[in-house]
């Protein structure tokens, strides 16, 4: 496993990722922010803090998405997946709605996010915002906005890891499984 962010890198990228959306926000829709399990969700947490200080008047709502059962490898993995909840519990009708993943890459997990999102409703507009993009895209996806673009080399993964949820925080290079 190799470094290739440090934690002031990451605080960095989200920076920029966060002034990216505040600077596309809506001025007349109510904003869903959806994290994609595991850790989009931590980065739509912040997100969502930082966003609820800064403009207090608009109206956010927060979910939490698992895309276990909308993955068009599931057949492939081996073992029984890990499926956890997905919490909205709210209309995603109408929203304009900010889907945050930490890595993309194929945009296969963004394509199972869109087809479990509409199970919710119809938003007005959805937007996909990621720490860090890495390129290699198999399906025809995009980020709206970006924290960072990193290039891996070819049979590696890019992995994020938050203080949250694994007790440190970095980007690192690691081989695919």
């Amino acid at each position: 496993m190799k470094r290739i962010l440090t934690a002031k890198q990451v605080t960095s990228a989200m920076g920029t990722l966060y002034r990216s959306v505040v600077a596309q926000l809506p001025d007349d829709s109510t904003l869903a922010v959806i994290g994609i399990r595991t850790r989009g969700k931590t980065l739509a947490d912040r997100i969502v803090r930082r966003l609820r200080e800064d403009h207090p008047a608009l109206h956010i709502e927060f979910g939490v998405l698992d895309i276990t059962f909308y993955r068009d490898d599931l057949s492939r993995r081996r073992g029984v997946p890990l499926v956890r909840a997905t919490e909205i519990d709210f209309n995603l009708d109408d929203t304009w709605t900010l889907l945050v993943d930490d890595v993309m890459e194929t945009g296969r997990s963004i394509r199972a996010a869109l087809d479990a999102l509409h199970d919710f409703g119809r938003p007005k507009v959805i937007r996909l915002a990621v720490l860090i993009d890495r390129g290699g895209r198999e399906v025809p996806i995009s980020a709206d906005f970006v924290g960072k673009t990193i290039k891996a080399p070819q049979g590696k993964r890019i992995q994020v890891r938050l203080k949250e949820k694994d007790g440190e925080e970095g980007v690192f290079i690691i081989p695919k499984p």
